[in-house]
């Protein structure tokens, strides 16, 4: 089969299209004909080798954290998935394998495929999916009621922290350059805001807030600023740094680290179904064609989120 892999940490040109073996599925895993892959920016980093001590992965990596396609074969002991099943799944950090013709999954990471959505598109899904449900409801457990505050919301992960929240009967006010305003309106943001002063503080911007959810990579002084942002006995998620802590007045502060997980991933496919959560794909591009989403990634040029088709 088909396979992008690279064999050691580095730029771009470590991506090669390779014929692998076809792999096997073992107990409790599923062996999937992929539809799709998608790129998300800690692709790029690990591929650089900068997480490397954080998530230790054997090379050779076959890239590609989510996945989309067709079971075609099962482990020993899977039950409750049958060939010719349609999923998505997320692999965990330190295993990868969605930029292959086929993948094995240990089949508790997947979920039925949406059904409103083409099979290749909901590649989008899972790990955007999953980091924005962390963020939402496990960790800043949004209630109605509720006000929050999404910086970088325009981007994959932070228009679905929108559409959670508001799906949670949340007011919120969503943070991104005016050309995503439209969009966000869209996905239930009250406000839309241009990217914040933090000289100005948050009264600028209609906070404090109860909850602050952060996508965007700022300073460690900038970061100790957006804490004045969460209002008295409220939470900041952050997926760009951490936001320091307020004991003074009961602010708390949490990480968000994406892992895998097929029942919260079945939670997201049931509301993009009933159209209470949308996925929005800019970019379709084939498999041998992934060093280029790599580069252009590397140099800003990516658009939005891209989904790598395969069959």
């Amino acid at each position: 089969m088909k396979a992008i892999r690279y064999h050691q940490f580095g730029g771009t040109e470590v991506l090669r299209e390779e014929e692998v073996d076809t792999p096997t599925p073992g107990p409790g895993q599923v062996l999937v004909q992929v539809a799709a892959t998608s790129f998300n920016p800690v692709d790029d980093h690990i591929r650089l080798g900068v997480l490397a001590g954080m998530i230790p992965t054997p090379l050779p990596i076959t890239p590609g954290l989510d996945l989309s396609g067709t079971v075609v074969g099962l482990g020993e002991g899977v039950q409750g998935i049958a060939v010719g099943d349609d999923v998505v799944g997320m692999f965990p950090l330190d295993e990868h394998g969605g930029a292959a013709e086929y993948a094995v999954i240990a089949a508790d990471l997947v979920a039925a495929a949406p059904r409103t959505v083409p099979l290749a598109d909901a590649a989008a899904l899972p790990l955007a999916g999953l980091a924005a449900r962390q963020a939402t409801i496990e960790l800043a457990c949004v209630e109605a009621g509720q006000t929050v505050l999404v910086n970088g919301a325009g981007g994959a992960v932070g228009s679905l922290v929108v559409q959670l929240a508001s799906d949670a009967g949340a007011t919120v006010t969503a943070v991104d350059g005016p050309q995503h305003a439209g969009r966000l309106r869209e996905h239930g943001a009250t406000e839309v805001v241009d990217p914040l002063d933090l000289d100005a503080g948050p009264a600028a911007v209609g906070g404090p807030f109860d909850v602050v959810v952060n996508h965007v990579r700022l300073a460690p002084e900038e970061l100790a600023r957006l804490t004045s942002y969460v209002a008295d006995g409220g939470i900041a998620v952050s997926s760009a740094g951490a936001v320091p802590a307020d004991e003074a007045r009961s602010v708390r502060t949490a990480d968000v680290w994406v892992t895998p997980n097929g029942a919260h991933l079945a939670d997201l496919v049931e509301r993009v179904d009933a159209g209470r959560v949308t996925l929005r794909v800019v970019d379709r591009r084939p498999l041998d064609q992934l060093a280029g989403v790599h580069a252009d990634a590397a140099a800003g040029r990516l658009r939005g989120k891209t989904v790598i088709t395969v069959a």
